[in-house]
């Protein structure tokens, strides 16, 4: 998750805001070992009372999430609006697409939203997550960067803080309002040293995915029951399948020339391949980057509808994976994630 240094305290070594980049080989041995130790779910409360939700709510203002993955905030222009018109036609099926903002409404337009923290340092970031079928109607899946890094559980600077989801975010607005988070998890692999494992090499071994369990809206309702959800499975990847992706990329923050300042979901389409350097993750062509963590990969998608089935979440990039320029790719959802899943949406909310 590397990525230019400043001088201000932040570790972007461990930031959730950002995709996964490049690192050397010798890094992802000690990952690798730990597939020998049993895997189990590692927890973390987050807001469980009426005054920290009300709290978070408040504080994620519009001009804060506008600037959320900035570097440097304190000198950074509030990114413009994405006022692209919106299209009611329905996009061809299987029509390849490299980056592009999405315009055709339907469901993934409320299920998907932007996923916003806070770092033990105090500055603030973000990914993307969606709202998937589930028991208890509260479930959201992201990528696990996006919620820790690599260390002791009990460490409570290793875990984001001020997690808030924000369904169908566009330009600093809420339009189904702002979801607080009670509790969430990630597999215990994360619970490494990192002074021999990085953030990396556990997503690298097929570990990077994170759930979250949403605390329900101000007038008291489950999340699910405002933004509708997305099917969820863990099955086997397949080449050449055709995956839709969704993610709100904000490398403009940092970068003039930049494509993509987070204002709107950013969709891709096309093939789905396996990373040369990263077998465990596969990916499909598109041109996002920091921010896009966490976001849906859809098989079976409805370009009708805007519902297909989350089989990954993003985790990284060409840098990292291998593979083409421009090739955005998931951790896709097995066992590890099932596990995960079935904790989250056993949660009482």
């Amino acid at each position: 998750m590397s990525a230019a240094h400043r001088t201000f305290p932040r570790n972007l070594a461990t930031a959730g805001a950002l995709l996964l980049s490049a690192i050397t080989a010798a890094v992802l041995l000690p990952a690798a070992a730990l597939a020998a130790e049993p895997e189990s779910v590692t927890t973390h409360s987050g807001a469980t009372t009426e005054q920290e939700r009300s709290r978070i709510d408040t504080y994620w203002t519009p001009t804060r999430m506008k600037l959320a993955g900035a570097m440097v905030p304190e000198i950074t222009p509030v990114p413009e609006d994405d006022n692209t018109p919106d299209d009611p036609q329905p996009l061809p099926a299987n029509t390849l697409d490299p980056g592009a903002t999405w315009t055709h409404g339907g469901a993934v337009d409320e299920s998907v939203g932007r996923l916003f923290f806070t770092f033990s340092d105090g500055y603030d970031g973000s990914c993307t997550a969606t709202v998937v079928n589930s028991a208890n109607r509260s479930t959201i899946v992201t990528a696990a960067h996006c919620l820790r890094g690599v260390g002791a559980p009990a460490a409570d600077d290793t875990w984001h803080h001020n997690l808030y989801f924000v369904p169908g975010y566009r330009n600093g607005t809420k339009p189904l309002g702002g979801f607080s988070i009670k509790s969430v998890a990630t597999s215990s692999r994360w619970d490494a040293d990192p002074s021999t494992t990085t953030s990396d090499g556990v997503a690298v071994a097929g570990y990077d995915t994170g759930i979250l369990v949403a605390n329900r809206s101000t007038g008291g309702r489950r999340i699910a029951d405002v933004t509708g959800s997305q099917k969820i499975a863990f099955t086997k990847p397949v080449a050449d399948e055709f995956i839709h992706t969704f993610g709100y990329p904000k490398d403009r923050l940092n970068n003039p020339s930049a494509k993509y300042n987070g204002s709107r979901v950013i969709h891709c389409a096309g093939p789905a391949q396996p990373g040369p350097k990263a077998p465990f993750l596969w990916g499909e062509p598109c041109d996002m980057s920091h921010g896009a963590s966490g976001g849906p990969h859809l098989a079976q998608f409805d370009t009708r509808t805007g519902i297909g089935t989350v089989v990954g979440v993003t985790t990284t990039s060409d840098d990292l994976a291998g593979g083409p320029t421009n090739t955005l790719y998931a951790t896709r959802l097995g066992d590890s994630a099932h596990r995960l899943y079935n904790w989250a949406q056993m949660r009482v909310v």
